[in-house]
């Protein structure tokens, strides 16, 4: 099982954000994330934050399709690569209307659609070949040549059935949002494992993201989750996505409790995503050992203790990318004690 950890980069500089990197470098984490929000642009973001760190890969989940071409994100990517020594994984995903419709004045029809015309166009650029594709949404003609770069990992963002298709015989996996263990495990991993086999390609990734949060007051937390992220309930995909589970909104998909009651997040750990992976951060000044499996052999990660949520301080989160466990607000170092 691979450890990964996604930055919240909202309100740090890059210095902050390389220190965060480069520590979760040092305990031995093996990827880390950033998102494409309104402030800082993810690509560039790890361009920046890389020279602070040697070895670790670096992924971004995800850019919005529709704001960029084929030709010009292919370009960016490639750029990453050769300048972070190749360790760039690209994740990317249609967004949803209120971002690309209300926000960038774009049309949004037949999102899959479009996306598997994206993805074809895409595909054959980041590998420095030529391209002269022309589909019915979307004409891609050129090339990119950058030295040194190597073709990136790509992940497609898919909930629905026809993304996870196009996941599946495209790329290297997928991410999802809200979606609880029973949904990937009876939907998600087998509609995405099918379309890779009949591709002839190998069982793909999947990225599965939940809130956990080691916590006293497991309500209170729920009732922070439903402040900061309950308006995704009320976005298409993942209210698609939280009705197959059965889950009332994001809050509902989360795995609290504290450090001697965490049998959510074991049944997370336990469904069949594939390749494994977990991740741990701290947020506060006292510590506790908290246990994640790797591999064959338990390695454990001292986490700052996680306070309830108050009027004055926010409630700790982790959100679990099946290689990811998300923290919002992100400080301080991370330590690794491994037990054999």
């Amino acid at each position: 099982m691979k450890i990964g950890l996604w930055i919240d980069e909202e309100g740090l500089r890059i210095d902050e954000v390389g220190a965060t990197a480069k520590a979760a470098e040092d305990s031995g984490i093996d990827r880390i994330w950033f998102s494409q929000r309104t402030g800082w642009d993810a690509l560039t973001l790890i361009a920046g934050a890389a020279p602070f760190t040697s070895t670790i890969r670096l992924a971004v989940g995800v850019v919005p399709v529709y704001p960029r071409h084929p030709l010009a994100l292919a370009s960016q990517a490639l750029s990453v690569q050769a300048v972070t020594g190749n360790r760039l994984t690209l994740g990317i995903g249609s967004s949803h209307p209120a971002i690309i419709e209300g926000m960038y004045g774009l049309p949004m029809e037949q999102p899959a659609k479009y996306m598997r015309e994206y993805v074809e166009a895409l595909g054959p650029l980041l590998t420095g070949e030529p391209t002269t594709y022309a589909g019915e949404r979307l004409t891609a003609r050129g090339q990119i040549q950058i030295t040194g770069a190597e073709t990136p990992e790509l992940i497609l963002a898919a909930l629905g059935l026809r993304m996870l298709k196009i996941a599946g015989e495209l790329t290297a996996g997928t991410t999802t949002s809200w979606a609880g263990p029973e949904v990937i495990e009876d939907f998600i991993r087998p509609t995405i494992d099918q379309a890779a086999t009949a591709a002839g390609r190998p069982q793909p990734q999947v990225i599965a993201g939940a809130c956990v949060a080691l916590t006293d007051d497991a309500d209170a937390t729920r009732d922070w989750i439903r402040a900061r992220f309950g308006a995704a309930g009320d976005m298409p995909a993942y209210r698609a996505v939280l009705d197959r589970g059965g889950k009332a909104g994001p809050e509902d998909t989360a795995a609290l409790g504290d450090v001697h009651h965490r049998q959510r997040l074991r049944e997370q750990r336990r469904t069949r995503l594939g390749q494994h992976h977990a991740l741990g951060a701290p947020l506060e000044e006292r510590d506790l050992q908290v246990p994640f499996q790797r591999g064959d052999r338990g390695t454990h990660r001292a986490l700052h203790h996680v306070q309830p949520p108050s009027s004055q301080r926010e409630a700790p989160l982790m959100r679990h990318r099946h290689e990811v466990l998300q923290l919002p607000q992100l400080h301080g170092k991370i330590v690794r004690k491994d037990r054999r």
